[in-house]
Parts: structure tokens; sequence; C-alpha cells
């Protein structure tokens, strides 16, 4: 068992700081639970139960959808779920001032729900093997609850969502993290998810599917290719992990994972004040360059549409297609739906630099068209490299060549993990944090800034600060905090 800290006896929950209850949880890389069988062999049967089957079919064969005979705009006929509208979005100072292109609409808030309960002292949390249409491999490691409110309020005519009760009633539980945050702005306008972690005491039956888990047991699956879903690591990101006193996590022989400490910790040097921070973005979201109007989606200017599917006429970027669902394991036994397809692998990377002490991660003040806010902390680099075949070179990302040219001593981190299966068919990308060259002073620019992890779990504490390819990458960096053989 990795555990960096000396075993004591249990006291209450409350009598000890959350933040080194929630290290104690990272640095525990094996469940105190007695579980009958191992994660693997637990994930395995799941998904021989799953029976999912997924056949692509034509977007006017969607059962229960149909064009709207006005605009084109793909519905649900019960007027719930989500839609598929045509936006236009102008931004005279970006590298590409105007396009055209799909986008999903969905207004309802969802829940992202995490339950959390001490066992032998320390935190584990309610995990779900849960299958979506446009996973890869099927089935990936989601978190207690994850439903929009049209699949909780039962839309679908199918079965109850387990444990929603929960988050229904928040007033009973102790809140660990509840804020409503962002998701994929170039594919879903203005959509928001609620992610909220409740610690319970209450006794709990785990149901078919379900496992307590430590946070250690789920860092360690972020390196395995596509194991750890997009809700669980936007969810997970929220966890005010950094702040802790940290004991016996420092000293270590590994200057990089001491760092990446002080970072969490908030106890050294900042590149910036969060005054400064706040500013900075802030000036960014009143430039308000970037505007957004409806416009028919059968009438897109470079998209071309058919019975089959909506693709762009270059190839590139993506395509909406129509999809039919079969799943012996979700609450309703099949379905029909669209879904954006992605053309090509995405890269999504920070770069990161010690600076007085402290890793400091380099965030871009991105701007995209289904943010709330219109500026959202991104990535230093997210992109699909493929795409700037087809765009003009000024658009090709200020530091992808950085990254795609790193040595393999220099990349902390890496793994290929998939977006949100519910809405997007077989969505990866691959999540590097990558060690900077170069002075730090020289890699900062207008749109990008040096924020350390302490910095990053303040903004998280509130809506629409961090993009979810981000809070992925600050869950991954989390994952880090364990010391690794070798």
């Amino acid at each position: 068992m990795v555990n960096r800290f000396a075993p004591s006896p249990p006291s209450p929950p409350d009598s000890r700081r959350l933040t080194d209850r929630l290290l104690r949880s990272a640095l525990t890389e094996e469940s105190r639970v007695h579980q009958p069988d191992s994660f693997t062999s637990w994930f395995a049967a799941a998904r021989e139960r799953s029976g999912l089957r997924v056949d692509r079919v034509e977007l006017d064969g969607l059962r229960d959808w149909g064009r709207d005979p006005r605009t084109g705009a793909l519905r649900h006929r019960s007027g719930g779920f989500f839609s598929v509208d045509g936006l236009d979005v102008r931004f005279p100072s970006g590298p590409v001032p105007h396009w055209q292109q799909p986008i999903i609409h969905q207004p309802e808030v969802g829940v992202l729900g995490l339950l959390a309960k001490e066992f032998g002292g320390v935190l584990h949390f309610l995990m779900q093997a849960k299958v979506e249409p446009g996973n890869r491999n099927h089935l990936q490691l989601s978190p207690t609850v994850q439903a929009t409110r049209s699949n909780y309020l039962r839309l679908h005519k199918g079965r109850a969502v387990p444990y929603l009760k929960y988050f229904q009633e928040r007033a009973r539980h102790k809140v660990i993290a509840d804020v409503l945050q962002s998701e994929q702005g170039a594919w879903f306008f203005r959509k928001r998810n609620r992610n909220t972690v409740l610690e319970v005491t209450d006794e709990i039956v785990v149901e078919e599917g379900f496992r307590w888990m430590t946070l250690g047991q789920i860092h360690r699956l972020l390196a395995v290719e596509d194991i750890v879903n997009m809700d669980t690591r936007t969810a997970l990101s929220c966890l005010p992990l950094a702040g802790g006193t940290l004991e016996g996590a420092l000293n270590t022989s590994d200057g990089f994972r001491d760092a990446l400490v002080r970072s969490c910790a908030g106890d050294s040097g900042t590149a910036h004040s969060m005054t400064e921070l706040l500013s900075w973005i802030t000036e960014h979201r009143a430039q308000g360059a970037l505007t957004t109007r409806p416009v028919p989606l059968g009438e897109m200017s470079g998209w071309d549409s058919s019975p089959e599917r909506i693709s762009h006429a270059s190839g590139r970027f993506f395509s909406v297609i129509g999809v039919e669902v079969s799943a012996g394991t979700r609450e309703v036994a099949g379905w029909s739906q669209p879904m954006i397809e992605p053309h090509g692998t995405g890269l999504i990377a920070v770069l990161v630099k010690e600076i007085d002490g402290a890793l400091h991660v380099l965030m871009r003040a991105g701007v995209e068209p289904g943010y709330v806010d219109g500026v959202e902390l991104s990535p230093t680099v997210q992109c699909v490299p493929e795409s700037y075949e087809v765009l003009p070179g000024p658009a090709r990302p200020r530091f992808l060549d950085h990254v795609l040219s790193a040595r393999p001593e220099r990349i902390r981190f890496t793994s290929l993990l998939s977006e949100e299966g519910g809405r997007f068919h077989h969505a990866l990308n691959r999540y590097l944090v990558v060690e900077a060259d170069g002075e730090a002073g020289l890699l900062e620019e207008p749109e990008y800034r040096w924020v350390t992890l302490h910095q990053l779990s303040t903004l998280l504490r509130h809506s629409h600060y961090l993009n979810v390819q981000a809070r992925s990458l600050v869950t991954c960096l989390h994952s880090l905090l364990a010391p690794r053989p070798g």
C-alpha cells in the first residue's frame, strides 16, 4: 500500500482539516473497504453485463427526433434532452474572424455528483462503471451520479437514477464542493453542470456497478488510457485538495514533485497575485470581442447537410451523426440520438515550470463561442493539430510546436482520455503535462499567465473560471502528488 501518512487512530471527520483528509486519500492507493473482488475483475464484470451496442444511422432516421421545419434544428419530440442548432460566430480580433457551425443547445443544468465517506480514516468516493454511446471502449469510471435534468425527471420513461436523492437533499449532508461549471464551449452553447461532492455518514447499500475508491486509486487510473471519464475528472478538480499541511508529502528526492506539493499548499511565491490574475481575466472578458447569433442549421455557410449527416465542406473539424443505442445497464434499454463526431485526436497540454519554489502552470485566456462569460482559462495548448491544414497560419496555437517537440524526460504526464461520451462520439484527446524550456517571463504573453495549483483551486470554488479541459488537467496534476516507483 502506498500511504505516506503514519497510521493514526480514527477521529471524527470534522476534527481534521478537509484538505489534509483529501490529501491522505490522494496518497492512499489501496482501498480500506473490504470488497470481494479487485478493481480489474469488478470493471471487467461490469463491461460484460453492459451489453452496449451502438449503430450508425441516418440523422433523418433517428427515432423520436426530427428537424424543425423552420430552422432545420434537430430536436427531440419531448422538447427535452438537447437540440442541435446553427450558430454564427464573429470574432474580429481572432485569427478566424467569422465562421458558422452546428452547436448543441442544452439549457438544463445536469448533476455530476460524488458521494464521499470515510473508511478506516481515509475518504473514499462512490464510483460508477457507466456505459456511454460515445465512449470508444463503451465503459468508463464515472461519478456516483451523472445525469441531465431530462434523465432524472425521467422523460425517457426509464428507471430512476441511483443515489440521486442524496443530491436532491444536500442540506442533510456535508457539502465538500458545489459549483456550476461549463462544458466544451466549442460544441455546447452555454452548457452547465452542477459539480457536487457530498460527504455522508449514512450506511449506503452499494448497488451493482458501483464501488468505493480512494482518490489515490482514481488518480492512478488516470494514467491508464481511456478509463476515467470526463465527468469524474471535472468533479474531482473541484475538490479543495490544495492548501493542506501536506505533512509527510514533502522532502522527497523528486524535485518536481516537491515543487508540485508547494504549488498545491500555497506557501511559496507566486508569479502573480490573485488580484492581478482576476484583473487579467476581467480585462479579457471586458473586451467582449466575440459575438454569436443563431442561424438555420441547414443553411450554414461551409457546411453540407444531408439525410445522413452534417459535415464541414473541408472534411475537417467535426460532423453531426446519428446513432441507435441499446444498453442493458442504463435507465432505458434503447434510444436514438444525434452526436458530434470529431475529426482527429486532440492535444490538450499545459506547460509547467518551477518559479520561487512552486510549480506554476501556463494558462491561456481562451475564447470559445459557447462560454457563458466569453472567456475561461484554458490549457496552454488545446487543439486538434490536423485542423490547421485548412486554417490560416496565425490560427496555429502559440505553443503547439513547443509541446510537440518536448523531450521525453520533460513530459511529466501523458494519457489518452475521452471527452463526454453522452454527446460526443469517440472524442479523444492526448492530455500532457510538459516542463517548459526557457525563462518563465519570456513565455508569458498577453493571453498567457503563470498560475499555481493553489490559485487554480481558489478559482475552482467559483463558476466559469476554468474550462473543462483545464479542469481535467488539474486532476491529472493532482494525480502526480503520490510518489511513483523509479
